[in-house]
């Protein structure tokens, strides 16, 4: 395990096509990759090392191990941890704040990757608040491979040494099968999940264990050529559709391997091995750690910014980076006295790990604290006419930031989640109703369940909720970022909710609800909706379609939060009310009715904040509280329709 100049130039290579990708410069569409490159060197260099140990002593001394990558990594990270809750702090939004705390709290312990599971976060997607530490599921998919890889290497060399390789193909088998299933069926989870990941640490570890080297110059070039050239081809051509890892994280993963195994020698190792792309190799890490919190810190505080900024940006988090490096990472890893036995070292990282969850603890529970206010005990009457949405404005805002983002509709699990395809028997009401009133659509149906369910009590009915994540009613396949696939369970659940509408006894109402944003075209989407309102009008019930809501394309509560006056968080009509050529034009037994007139009056800015109603509970959705409000509005237009009977 000769210091290879050829690795610390391919660290380089790693760190540029993953900043490139974050920065969104062109023809880096797949420089998330360059994770897939760290991830081999890591296996290709840890293996290595402890590989060496066994030979040399016959043993793995687990606790050295981990005083080794203690002094190595997490001293650093934790400056990174601290310095960015402070920075998050100064310049995002309350309600922003406890989020980014717990993401400090669960980088700290290397288990960033499992809450951003949990929170299905799609980290190909640059979507609205986006975590400054997302970036920090890589680390904890390292450190993960780390505490397990060694000791398993110290069981099997006291027992069994000779199966050390056999069992790392078995691992490596495992986990790449693992990872083609897991991409089929929830891509997010594949991508940031340590065992659908743990293959590429195998590849690498199995190239360190046959300690394979070309023969021949000619060997070298080639393998660097091909290994180098996947790379590049990854970064360029893969994009944020690309089902990955999957098959796909083949190409960047091998093409790493055969970089790694064509050694300093070749053309491209020279090329690695020269002195920028050193330098840069020396500075990877640091600069990993801190590009994506000064970008996405950037963005919070100056608006969305365009790529040649970020690049800008990116290129100054150099400077911190460098810093990290000279005073932090290198001092600290050939410390002396840290290097007299395990102890002072896992001190370190003890310390390294408590001190940013101390200042995590301090952030989120005083931003909490910031937003205690709670008007949720008002009586608020909802208006059924004029520019008002309530009889009586209140100071508000109603409900508070901090209740508003989980003012969800009541209605339980009935809205089916992505990996679902049928309905749970989803009926509100009295078994003995005189009828039934159906919801159907996406989850921008399912937030007019207060409304459909009034209607539904006062005409003595039962409500049936049949409304879907992400789902489009329209006749129209759609991409699911959670599952990072077509969404097939999509069109499966809507063939079975007509079937239900259809089966049942014919509905007193069907009330149809829906994003207006899928597909490529308005017109597009308004071909797609035929055969499914054709479905329904044929059932001979009324078919009301509710006018999509305004789509602000901004987290609302997160902005209210931190404004001083909540018109700041106003926005654009032109852009929230998109073309509905349903609503415009509606088919021969659709009844449209619209509300947008008191949620965003044409030609002026979309309210945030209504008569002291807090409108939207995220970036798209109306908080439940103001769904309930519209009520009123909603029943007296289907009433003047006369379709009730």
């Amino acid at each position: 395990m000769k210091f290879r100049t050829d690795i610390e130039g391919l660290r380089a290579v790693a760190v540029l096509a993953v900043v490139g990708f974050h920065v969104g410069i062109p023809y880096f569409a797949g420089g998330y990759t360059g994770v897939d490159v760290f991830f081999v060197i890591s296996g290709f260099l840890i293996t290595g090392l402890l590989l060496k140990e066994i030979r040399e002593t016959g043993r793995v001394r687990i606790a050295n191990f981990y005083a080794r990558r203690a002094r190595r990594i997490l001293p650093s990270a934790a400056v990174v941890l601290i310095v960015t809750l402070a920075a998050s702090w100064l310049i995002l939004p309350p309600l922003r704040r406890p989020d980014v705390a717990w993401d400090a709290i669960t980088s700290a312990f290397s288990a960033a990757n499992w809450r951003f599971i949990a929170h299905n976060t799609d980290y190909m997607a640059a979507g609205q608040s986006q975590s400054p530490l997302l970036h920090f599921w890589s680390l904890a998919v390292e450190e993960q491979f780390y505490l397990l890889l060694a000791p398993l290497l110290w069981l099997l060399a006291r027992t069994f040494k000779r199966l050390i390789g056999p069992v790392l193909v078995l691992v490596t088998a495992a986990s790449f099968v693992l990872s083609l299933y897991w991409t089929q069926l929830n891509q997010p989870l594949a991508y940031m999940a340590s065992p659908t990941r743990a293959w590429q640490f195998g590849l690498g570890g199995l190239l360190a264990l046959v300690a394979w080297a070309p023969r021949g110059k000619l060997t070298s070039h080639a393998l660097g050529v091909l290994g180098g050239g996947a790379i590049i081809a990854s970064v360029v051509l893969f994009t944020s559709k690309t089902p990955f890892p999957g098959w796909a994280a083949a190409l960047p993963t091998l093409g790493a391997v055969a970089v790694i195994a064509a050694g300093p020698s070749g053309v491209v190792g020279r090329l690695l091995s020269a002195k920028p792309m050193r330098r840069l190799g020396q500075l990877s890490f640091a600069w990993y750690l801190w590009h994506f919190p000064v970008l996405t810190l950037a963005d919070a505080w100056a608006g969305q910014l365009s790529w040649p900024v970020k690049a800008v940006v990116a290129v100054a988090a150099l400077l911190p980076a460098w810093l990290t490096m000279k005073f932090v990472e290198q001092p600290l890893r050939y410390a002396r006295a840290l290097k007299d036995g395990a102890r002072p070292s896992l001190n370190l990282g003890l310390a390294a790990t408590v001190f940013p969850v101390v200042i995590a603890l301090a952030v989120g529970s005083g931003s909490l604290r910031e937003m205690t206010t709670d008007l949720t005990n008002l009586q608020l009457v909802g208006a059924k006419s004029g520019s008002h949405l309530i009889t009586d404005p209140v100071g508000g805002p109603v409900p508070s930031p901090l209740k508003a983002s989980a003012d969800y509709p009541k209605s339980g699990d009935c809205e089916v989640r992505p990996d679902g395809t049928t309905s749970p028997a989803c009926l509100f009401g009295d078994t003995g109703a005189k009828g039934r009133v159906v919801l159907f659509g996406d989850s921008h149906a399912d937030e007019w369940f207060p409304v459909a369910k009034d209607i539904a009590r006062q005409h003595d009915w039962a409500l049936e909720d049949l409304t879907k994540m992400g789902c489009p009613p329209a006749q129209m396949s759609v991409f699911n970022p959670q599952l990072g696939r077509t969404y097939t369970e999509c069109d499966a659940w809507r063939d079975n909710a007509l079937k239900r509408i259809a089966a049942g006894p014919k509905p007193k109402m069907i009330i149809v609800g829906s994003l207006n944003m899928y597909g490529p075209s308005p017109q597009a989407l308004a071909d797609a909706w035929k055969p499914t309102l054709d479905a329904l009008t044929a059932t001979g019930a009324p078919v009301v379609y509710l006018r999509d809501n305004p789509k602000p394309d901004k987290d609302i509560p997160a902005c209210v939060s931190g404004a001083n006056d909540p018109s700041a968080c106003d926005f654009p009509a032109a852009q929230a009310l998109r073309p509905d050529l349903i609503a415009d034009h509606p088919p021969k037994g659709v009844h449209v009715v619209d509300v947008d007139d008191v949620l965003c009056p044409p030609g002026t800015m979309c309210p945030a904040v209504k008569d002291g109603v807090l409108l939207y509970r995220d970036d798209s959705h109306l908080t439940n509280t103001a769904a309930a409000l519209l009520a009123p509005r909603i029943e007296d237009q289907i009433r003047r329709l006369h379709v009730l009977k």
